[in-house]
């Protein structure tokens, strides 16, 4: 029969996997206390979380949910981390922090519905963010809209230097 603690944690890390958008499964084995610290901190200034958790429980929790293909890869040391936002930003932010601290081994990822293996993380880390992308969208599209604008007043522009040049030129 399952302890209280043990089914308060399954709850727990049911409902924080709930609203996730992404979550990606970590073995953190030779990090320092301090070391995961600073990843804790990394990670929520992008809009994510991270969490050691026990393999059975985390199996329990997420069976019958959208995490569920991360059940499989639940091994070892695990640590998850969870956001509900860009999953762009967790991503380069795991990558900054392992390029510094090269201990920690991103196992998997789950992004909006979406098993992406370390590699393929690495590549979302090389992703500008939505941000970044919607500015460059609009860019796209503003750029020929200035030249047609541009191009469209251009006829009138010349008829005003043609007018002054006339009228400088009647005057002296």
């Amino acid at each position: 029969m399952p302890s209280q603690a043990k089914i308060d944690s399954v709850e727990s890390l049911k409902e924080r996997l709930g609203g996730a958008k992404a979550a990606v499964l970590t073995e953190y084995r030779g990090l320092t206390v301090r070391q995961l610290s600073d990843l804790r901190k990394q990670l929520k200034s992008a809009a994510a979380e991270y969490k050691v958790v026990k393999n059975r429980l985390a199996r329990i929790a997420v069976q019958d949910s959208s995490l569920q293909p991360l059940g499989a890869h639940l091994k070892g040391p695990t640590g998850i981390v969870l956001t509900q936002q860009d999953p762009v930003g967790v991503a380069k932010a795991l990558q900054a922090f392992v390029r510094t601290n090269p201990a920690l081994t991103i196992k998997v990822g789950l992004v909006e519905g979406n098993v992406l293996e370390a590699p393929q993380l690495r590549a979302l880390a090389d992703l500008p963010s939505k941000d970044a992308l919607r500015a460059q969208v609009v860019g796209a599209l503003q750029g020929p809209m200035s030249q047609l604008v541009s191009l469209l007043t251009a006829p009138q522009r010349e008829l005003v230097r043609v007018l002054e040049a006339r009228s400088t030129g009647s005057t002296e």
